[in-house]
């Protein structure tokens, strides 16, 4: 088992990855070429990165590599506004995700804390 397959955060980023899977394909075929691939690029990179970033060799690369994963993960929620702005899924439908969003925000930047607390000890 590689190291990022135990992280907690990680296997939240993947229920949220299906969470926005769920949500992209419900989305009409007008946003076929806009919205449902951008919030499906966004939420698989921030799994990608947290994994990318668990085999670095470097605390400084580590944070790197979640910060660009919350970057994602704000590209998602703000997607999330626009779907729910333009009436394309319902305020409950969105809901899931953007709870789930939420718990990650907070894991995300705590394992960031936690190596900025290493960094300076």
């Amino acid at each position: 088992m590689y190291k990022f397959e135990r992280l907690e955060v990680y296997q939240l980023a993947l229920e949220y990855v299906d969470s926005m899977y769920d949500l992209a394909k419900k989305l009409p075929r007008t946003e076929e070429r806009n919205l449902h691939p951008q919030v499906i690029r966004a939420a698989t990179s921030i799994v990608l990165n947290i994994a990318e970033g668990s085999i670095t060799h470097t605390d400084t690369e580590q944070r790197r590599f979640l910060g660009m994963a919350l970057l994602s993960l704000m590209e998602t929620v703000a997607c999330q506004h626009i779907i729910h702005r333009r009436a394309y899924r319902s305020e409950a439908e969105i809901r899931k995700g953007y709870d789930i969003s939420q718990m990650l925000f907070g894991k995300l930047q705590a394992l960031r804390r936690s190596l900025n607390r290493k960094r300076h000890s």
